[in-house]
């Protein structure tokens, strides 16, 4: 393998890792504010036994993310250093915007959190809670706005020459504002949400399967679900809105997310199929001019194909992006589908009598950290070969000091260390799980509105 491609590899396993856990802290995170705010609502004690049990996972997640998360910087310095001169007037300012912004206020309130329960009262915990959950949208706010920049530049002008040059910005508002990062920002919120409440159903759902916790563990499910649900419809049309300003602004990935070559003509979408690139021919069952529709309302409107851009300009994995869209839209349906049959069952008074369903979300919970993965990999691959679109080739970003045997070593390394982390953080998750819920219970003698006892005590 070559410099580069070892590069992406390592930059991708690292960034995909590290992506397992934001979107699941900040899902959890809108479920544990409804947790919260029932209790305040009902002093229904079994809601604040929900609470304290999923903070404590809560804070599990947050603590892997943090430190999985470090390893990103110091990429950017080692391997993409003529990428990180050229970026870094905006990347900084967005990150920085981050620390100051987002994960002061998440992790300082996090505290309050963890350690409150005997020292501020229900309701400054619930509103604890709020700003946490916040801190952790407002962190994805920041991160999403630097990588949007990349997908849409606006806000700046190039200054120096040659290896020196880099982005400037003129313009900060317009920097945060880019054409595709409204758009980006909510869909990778969304998909958290379902991340997090599908995590909240699995543990629930494999608790009423084994007859364990049952009653509070159906109350925790309703509300997991009613996020759930909301979410997976609200991501239906926000992918939409999402690819057609990808139609516009980068009409060459949507061209490779639906392997779509005519240099302007109607499109198709494709349900399955298999892209060969070099016959520039697409197999598989299609929706004729189901893409065109879409995007223009019109089956005949014509969309640019790859034969329209040079070829130095075109997306070379197209098969690649064209199955892991296709597998991301695949998951999002299935969802939808998943949700609605289970909030039927629910109206119905029949939900918690399936035991099958319940298995079937004991493992769903793999589906929306799949999507996100799949979502992230189509955006960024289909990208290529531009790592700032339209200013800077992913070719021209590499450090030039770097030599492949030391990128491929620290490949295996980070490799061998992320399964470690990752070994662990199942272990540790799969110990709360099994433990269960008895020791966060209010006891009886306990007046639930003034006193609470500190689930940091509890093994």
């Amino acid at each position: 393998m070559d410099l580069e491609l070892l590069s992406r590899i390592q930059f991708a396993f690292t960034v995909a890792f590290h992506y397992i856990y934001p979107p699941l802290s900040i899902g959890l995170g809108v479920v544990l504010v409804g947790f919260e705010g029932l209790y305040l609502k009902t002093k229904n004690p079994q809601y604040a036994q929900l609470a304290r049990f999923w903070i404590k996972i809560f804070a599990l997640i947050f603590g892997i993310g943090v430190a999985t998360g470090i390893v990103m910087e110091f990429e950017f310095g080692t391997n993409w250093a003529t990428y990180s001169r050229f970026v870094g007037d905006i990347f900084g300012s967005a990150l920085a915007a981050e620390g100051i912004f987002a994960f002061a206020l998440e992790s300082g309130f996090l505290g309050v959190l963890l350690f409150g329960w005997n020292k501020v009262s229900p309701t400054m915990h619930f509103i604890s809670a709020l700003l946490v959950t916040l801190g952790s949208m407002f962190s994805a706010v920041w991160i999403v706005v630097a990588n949007s920049w990349q997908q849409t530049p606006a806000g700046y002008h190039l200054v120096g020459h040659d290896l020196a040059v880099r982005a400037e910005i003129t313009d900060f508002w317009a920097m945060v504002f880019n054409p595709s990062s409204v758009d980006r920002l909510l869909h990778v919120w969304v998909g958290a949400f379902l991340a997090g409440s599908f995590l909240v159903l699995s543990v629930h759902a494999y608790y009423i399967y084994k007859n364990k916790y049952v009653e509070i563990s159906k109350k925790a499910f309703k509300v997991a679900l009613a996020v759930a649900t909301v979410s997976a419809l609200l991501q239906l049309l926000l992918g939409h809105h999402s690819a057609k300003g990808v139609a516009v602004n980068q009409p060459a990935k949507l061209a490779a997310f639906e392997g779509h070559y005519d240099s302007l003509a109607a499109a198709d979408m494709y349900l399955v199929g298999y892209v060969n690139n070099k016959t520039e021919q697409v197999s598989g069952i299609k929706i004729p001019g189901g893409l065109s529709f879409l995007v223009d309302g019109n089956f005949s409107s014509p969309i640019k194909g790859l034969r329209y851009f040079k070829p130095e300009d075109r997306p070379t994995a197209v098969n690649f992006v064209f199955q892991t869209y296709h597998f991301m839209v695949a998951i999002g349906l299935l969802l939808i589908a998943l949700t609605l049959y289970a909030s039927y069952l629910l109206w119905r008074k029949k939900l918690f009598q399936q035991k099958w369903l319940m298995l079937v979300f004991a493992f769903a919970v793999l589906l929306p950290e799949l999507a996100n993965q799949l979502g992230w990999y189509s955006a960024e691959v289909g990208r290529q070969p531009w790592v700032v679109y339209g200013l800077l080739r992913t070719s021209d970003a590499l450090s030039k000091a770097v030599k492949q045997n030391e990128v491929l070593f620290s490949l295996i390394l980070f490799t061998v260390l992320y399964v470690l982390l990752f070994t662990l953080f199942i272990y540790m998750l799969n110990k709360k799980i099994k433990h269960g819920l008895d020791d966060f219970a209010i006891v009886a003698d306990e007046n639930p509105t003034t006193k609470r006892d500190n689930p940091i005590m509890h093994s």
